[in-house]
């Protein structure tokens, strides 16, 4: 790539400016610089503005200082996303400030100094912003400007490609104690427009938001620019010491490991995974100095806090994987124990986010796919970090006892203890077939509402695609994937499971849905017809819970197993029999499964629902018209005649069947297997005892 190719582009349209509001146009400005990764990751980075603006209480125009508040993404966040600060009371703190060993206290100062009763907390960047002399201000981490300020001789890099424009500032934690430093800086230095903050990111100001806007962006480029030069014709990382395997050999190989790992570090608490093989990580994770550099840890603060201090490197064929992580939880408790203070909170989980496979790529986990996916994508620029570190000077991370400091955090630990808590089904995938129907998709909304990753497997691809569209723009594009697959096909079974391997790090949760139906007395039912409901109620079924069990029994975190199976596997229908015969058949695999998964911890029960109309496939087309000529009726009077039918003389719908689905995948159910719930509305004759 050219470095003229690699240069951030002036996204500014001042005649779309022009019609905004001061604090919109901070929005505005905020959302384009939080757009690219190559100007801040997600979450970090904050942007501010000095405003004048009329006091509630007094009618008097005041000064507010507009600045990102706690929590967000610049990228997506919205006008509710900043807190409001009386810049006079924010100055007045300094008062009170008793030194460095003291700056968390000014933190807990911070709400009295709320303009307008603004709900949004203010960040601990605050007094960074608040105290500079600048009217627009900029923070971000670009992964340009860090690999300056990661580098061994960062202060004197700075100098020589910045000249005094952009100042330097040693490490220091963000807080008051920065913001002093900051506004110290800036007085001096009346001429400067910046400042790059050691091993951290990089400050920007203007007497506009669109001269900080510009500034911001042509400091970054002048890096860009500067580091290519320097590195041009030069090998990253020391080179290649092992060859990339092909794409498909990668993601075979991740989609093995993925599992061992998964089960390996969440017998506490489920992870959910991620895998990343773009260029740049291969280069690192191929590279001669990855063990080297991967040891070293990150540097950026927003870095560590996302991936821990340090990987773990590992082969793609998972030798010695227990082994290397009894090693990293060993290693991770030993540093914790050298670092700790008299307060600090207990240690968290011992075990990597982020594991480096020579020639395969990179592995996540994390509590949910949104934040493996998010601690993927900082690991990703702290190798861009480190690329250019190494090649221009000597990288060099964040001290030991720095990262600690910041990993352990009381203010951090406060804000962990704020999150709510995780939902029933967080941290756990399920692989729903028969997933773009009207059950299944009712059983993919219930599971994604507390917190579960879905994979809809269908064989009709429109439905598929559509279904995964609407699911995902409902609970998050993250959490729902698709794969076309024929249950009936074993290798196609086998792929579609490799697929949600590769996507989510493993599988939780089979529910077994995918169904036809039939309809015609015996002597007119065709051995086609025949063949067809068992190789997709019967064969299919069998398929999916084998894939399911070989993939459970390698993460060895036991599991659930919901048959969707039907009434008529109890009860018998007139001019059914090949359809009922299925059926029942589903019911005894349930049991013998059950059986099997038990000392496994994999349950396995079935949900018999009876006539759903609503949104189910089957109940499209001829075995409607056949239902209603076997009862003697026209095919809209069906379900009333079931609804009277019932003992409760009530409707079944899709999200009935999906609540006894969710009751059998939870913890609410986990002492209980092999067993039916019929989702009937009563029926005496599907009674199962």
């Amino acid at each position: 790539m050219s470095t003229d190719a690699a240069l951030l582009a002036d996204q500014w349209d001042e005649a779309h400016a022009a019609t905004l509001s001061l604090p919109e146009r901070l929005l505005y400005r905020s959302n384009l610089l939080g757009s690219d990764q190559r100007i801040t990751n997600f979450g970090g980075g904050n942007t501010s503005s000095k405003l004048m603006q009329r006091d509630p209480l007094t009618g008097a125009d005041v000064e507010v200082l507009w600045v990102k508040g706690s929590g967000g993404d610049l990228g997506s966040m919205k006008l509710d996303g900043f807190s409001t600060l009386y810049l006079d009371r924010l100055e007045s703190l300094k008062k009170l400030y008793r030194g460095p060993a003291h700056e968390d206290e000014m933190v807990g100062y911070l709400p009295h100094c709320t303009f307008n009763l603004n709900p949004r907390a203010a960040s601990i960047d605050t007094p960074l912003h608040g105290f500079l002399p600048a009217k627009f201000v900029d923070h971000v981490h670009p992964d340009a400007i860090i690999a300056i300020a990661a580098s061994k001789n960062s202060s004197d890099l700075t100098a020589r490609i910045f000249g005094g424009k952009i100042g330097w500032l040693p490490w220091r934690r963000p807080g008051f104690e920065l913001g002093l430093m900051l506004e110290k800086f800036a007085r001096e230095n009346p001429g400067a427009v910046g400042v790059v903050l050691e091993s951290h990111g990089l400050f920007t100001w203007g007497n506009s938001d669109r001269e900080s806007y510009l500034t911001t962006i042509a400091t970054i480029n002048k890096a860009i620019a500067w580091l290519a030069e320097q590195t041009r014709g030069k090998s990253a990382f020391g080179g290649t010491r092992v060859i990339a395997a092909a794409p498909a050999e990668r993601h075979a190989a991740a989609a093995r490991l993925m599992p061992e790992i998964r089960g390996l570090i969440g017998q506490d608490e489920k992870k959910v995974g991620h895998f990343d093989d773009s260029p740049e990580v291969l280069e690192f994770v191929s590279s001669t100095r990855l063990e080297e550099l991967a040891a070293l840890g990150t540097s950026c603060p927003d870095h560590f806090l996302r991936t821990k201090i340090r990987p773990l490197v590992l082969q793609s064929d998972a030798s010695d994987l227990p082994a290397l992580l009894a090693t990293y939880r060993a290693g991770y408790a030993a540093y914790y124990e050298r670092c700790r203070h008299p307060d600090s909170p207990a240690m968290r989980d011992p075990n990597p986010v982020v594991f480096l496979v020579p020639g395969t790529g990179m592995i996540t986990f994390a509590r949910d796919k949104a934040t493996a996916r998010i601690a993927g994508e900082f690991y990703k620029n702290a190798i861009n970090v480190m690329r250019g570190a190494s090649t221009v000077d000597t990288y060099v991370a964040l001290p030991e006892q720095e990262a600690f400091n910041i990993e352990y955090w009381l203010l951090e630990e406060a804000k962990l203890q704020r999150m709510p808590k995780p939902k029933s089904l967080a941290g756990r995938v399920a692989l729903v077939t028969g997933g773009a129907g009207g059950i299944g998709s009712a059983i993919a909304r219930r599971y994604l509402s507390e917190g579960a990753c879905v994979v809809l497997a269908d064989v009709d691809l429109k439905s598929l695609d559509g279904m995964v569209e609407n699911l995902g723009a409902a609970y998050g594009k993250d959490n729902v994937r698709g794969v076309l697959v024929d249950v009936t096909d074993e290798h196609a079974v086998a792929r579609a499971f490799a697929a949600a391997t590769l996507e989510y790090g493993g599988i939780d949760i089979l529910v077994s849905n995918a169904g036809i139906s039939s309809a015609s007395p015996i002597e007119d039912t065709a051995l086609e017809v025949w063949d067809r409901n068992m190789d997709i109620l019967a064969k299919g079924y069998f398929l999916v819970s084998r894939e399911a069990f070989r993939l459970m029994k390698r993460q060895q975190t036991g599991g659930a197993i919901v048959f969707i199976a039907s009434k008529n596997g109890l009860a018998a229908s007139p001019n059914a029999s090949a359809y009922c015969t299925a059926k029942a058949a589903e019911i005894h695999l349930a049991r013998c499964l059950a059986l099997e998964g038990a000392p496994l911890g994999i349950r396995v029960n079935t949900v018999n629902p009876d006539a759903v109309l609503r949104g189910s496939k089957i109940w499209v087309g001829e075995w409607r018209e056949q239902r209603a000529a076997a009862y003697r009726m026209k095919p809209d009077e069906l379900e009333e005649h079931y609804r009277q039918r019932s003992m409760l003389k009530k409707s079944v719908f899709p999200e009935d069947v999906a609540e006894a689905a969710y009751f059998l995948a939870s913890d609410l159910s986990g002492k209980s297997t092999g067993n039916i719930i019929n989702v009937d509305a009563g029926n005496a004759v599907s009674f199962t005892r």
